[in-house]
């Protein structure tokens, strides 16, 4: 399988870095570089009594730490790692550059971190799916009887990943635009992006901006760099990548496949890329019923993670076994309960209109339970085309009104139930409403378009409250 790719060892001794932001990766990466011999000093907008604690444990370790000055760049610095969030236009940042200092992210010292016997990434990013793509690959590749996590934007760290006493002999590596920014040096053995939709554009800047540092993923590719056949987008970001010589593009569809594409032929799952002769064969990797859930863009997912897999050397049978190991995390198209012939799904994870077009496409007919932040997100598209598959819609949220105009513009005919109330209980009413609305064979789907801060922590806890919803009307018939 893959050959192992070696990194460059570096002095540590005496460097002076400074490190931006406290928590889940910036503790690691500080302790990491002292541990090493850095001088560390950590630099941190906040102050309050979280923050406190932290530095305090940091300080006890001998790495000093500036809490509710996050601008200054201190005296002497060599270099900068960054947390993900802090983002580019930072004054810290523009110090950083003015005094001609790397910045690195955590990613990337991951990545410098390695030792000469590291294990080869296994890399996707994308603007959504990258998560259960992500554990699916591992499953595949625990399947294989290889030693691997899924790493990265989700579960371990990847600095733990990298110096921790575990050997690994691939990780399935999930990134963020976020760290791809800056991550200028990670060269994965075969990296997908699955797909490119408007999203985090406050932090990028622009969309081009945005589809760049996705496309960073690609370069110094050695094996494969897949993408999605339906986003042209992405095999664009291949043809713009600099990678190692005899590197190919892998295209996967949800249709039959071409030469050096995996795809769908009469509910199977075929690879036409890792084969002999792939101008006319293919290679059964797997049923569709083997893709728990087999909705359109979750097999997308499994056909990205398949390529990847593919492309280390895994055979048919432990991608077949992987997939059908696998079980997605919770809240992403997750089936709740059947009541009175209704089926309710929490897809809370759909927090953009990317998303949520997906999981519509996924399911007809539907009583839609959308709603939350927009974060300047337009709705339009997203009715227009999901239009034929609403019973009704039922929303809720701050920006609730934004869907509600487009419903009115490109659904006209579909009752909608607009809740004038964010508090969380609007939730139990909410699923009350769609119940009312939806017949027999129907599915009521939360698939939010949004993000859920104007009413909920995150999204685990607005998904939690749909499905505390749906199985108090199981219950009693009443949520």
């Amino acid at each position: 399988m893959g050959s192992r790719q070696v990194s460059e060892q570096l002095d540590w001794q005496g460097k002076r870095v400074t490190v931006a932001g406290l928590g889940v990766s910036g503790i690691p990466a500080a302790r990491a570089l002292a541990a090493r011999g850095a001088v560390v000093t950590v630099v941190n907008d906040g102050d309050d009594e979280r923050s406190r604690t932290q530095a305090a444990a940091l300080e006890a370790e001998g790495i000093t730490v500036r809490l509710g000055d996050g601008a200054t760049l201190p005296t002497g610095t060599e270099l900068v790692v960054t947390t993900p969030g802090w983002q580019p236009d930072k004054p810290l940042f523009t110090a950083a550059a003015e005094a001609g200092v790397e910045i690195w992210g955590d990613v990337e010292l991951a990545w410098r971190l390695r030792g000469p016997d590291a294990a080869p990434w296994l890399a996707i990013t994308g603007t959504n799916g990258k998560t259960t793509t992500t554990r699916m690959l591992a499953s595949i590749l625990e399947a294989a009887g290889l030693r691997t996590a899924a790493v990265g934007n989700i579960g371990v760290s990847l600095l733990d990943a990298v110096l921790g006493d575990e050997e690994y002999d691939v990780l399935a590596v999930e990134l963020s635009s976020y760290q791809l920014h800056w991550a200028p040096s990670v060269r994965a053995h075969s990296a997908a992006v699955l797909n490119l939709a408007p999203d985090h554009l406050d932090w990028h800047g622009s969309m081009e901006a945005y589809a760049a540092d996705k496309g960073r993923i690609y370069e110094g590719n050695r094996i494969a760099c897949v993408y999605n056949v339906a986003d042209p987008a992405t095999e664009d970001l291949v043809r713009e990548a600099d990678v190692e010589e005899g590197c190919r593009a892998i295209g996967f569809t949800l249709g039959t496949p071409g030469p050096s594409q995996l795809g769908v032929v009469e509910g199977i799952l075929v690879d036409r890329a890792f084969v002999e002769n792939r101008q006319k064969n293919a290679q059964e990797l797997a049923e569709v019923a083997d893709v728990q859930p087999p909705a359109p863009h979750n097999i997308a997912n499994a056909l990205a993670a398949a390529a990847l897999a593919r492309a280390f050397g895994v055979d048919a049978k432990a991608v077949r076994d992987g997939l059908r190991a696998f079980r997605p995390d919770p809240h992403r198209i997750e089936l709740v309960e059947e009541v009175e012939g209704v089926t309710y799904v929490d897809d809370s994870k759909a927090t953009n209109t990317h998303a949520a077009e997906a999981s519509l496409a996924a399911y007809d007919p539907i009583v839609w339970i959308a709603g939350g932040l927009a974060k300047g997100a337009t709705f339009d598209e997203l009715v227009e085309k999901s239009a034929k598959r609403l019973r009704g819609a039922v929303l809720i949220g701050a920006d609730r009104a934004l869907i509600r105009e487009a419903l009115a513009r490109h659904a006209p005919e579909v009752p909608v139930v607009d809740l004038d109330r964010t508090d969380t209980g609007a939730m139990s009413e909410a699923v009350r409403e769609a119940a009312r609305l939806a017949r027999p064979g129907d599915t009521v789907l939360l698939a939010p378009a949004c993000a859920s801060m104007d009413m909920f922590a995150n999204y685990n806890k607005r998904g939690e409250a749909f499905a505390d919803a749906v199985r108090a009307l199981a219950a009693t018939g009443d949520a």
